[in-house]
């Protein structure tokens, strides 16, 4: 028996960051991405996110790696967008995407700091908001691709 409790916030933006995340149509994007983390055996915390990205805090089994956890999160609501939202038929993800692992102590800030995304970023942009993230975490990265 293995016992894991592996929770990650995940962020990944549409593609060139167009804003295409209105609502209503966002708020039924966030719930249809909770619905896929479930069908995935995951746990779906919280998401959220303005019009042109989106944050998750989700827990994973652990036989579902995050890459292909990402990779079918994001094909598989593409594909639903486009079905449900006719007139979003040019929508697309971005092709990468950040994770952070969260350790349980943290989660709820995480989860708070999730739900308060729309004020959040009337304050700091994208760019910005993922620099912090990828600093704060050791990753290294080349600024023209954030």
């Amino acid at each position: 028996m293995a016992y894991v409790n592996l929770a990650y916030h995940v962020v990944f933006a549409t593609k060139n960051r167009q804003r295409w995340l209105c609502n209503p149509a966002r708020e039924r994007i966030h719930a249809y991405l909770g619905g896929i983390v479930r069908q995935l055996g995951g746990q779906s915390i919280r998401v959220n996110g303005p019009e042109d990205h989106v944050h998750l805090a989700v827990k994973l089994p652990a036989s579902l790696a995050i890459a292909d956890f990402t990779r079918l999160l994001k094909t598989n609501s593409s594909k639903w967008i486009h079905e449900e939202f006719p007139d979003m038929k040019d929508f697309h993800w971005q092709d990468s995407y950040a994770a952070f692992s969260i350790s349980e102590s943290v989660l709820p800030e995480v989860v708070a700091y999730i739900a308060d995304q729309e004020a959040h970023h009337r304050r700091v942009t994208f760019e910005e908001e993922l620099a912090v993230f990828l600093k704060k975490h050791g990753i290294e990265y080349d600024p023209k691709y954030i």
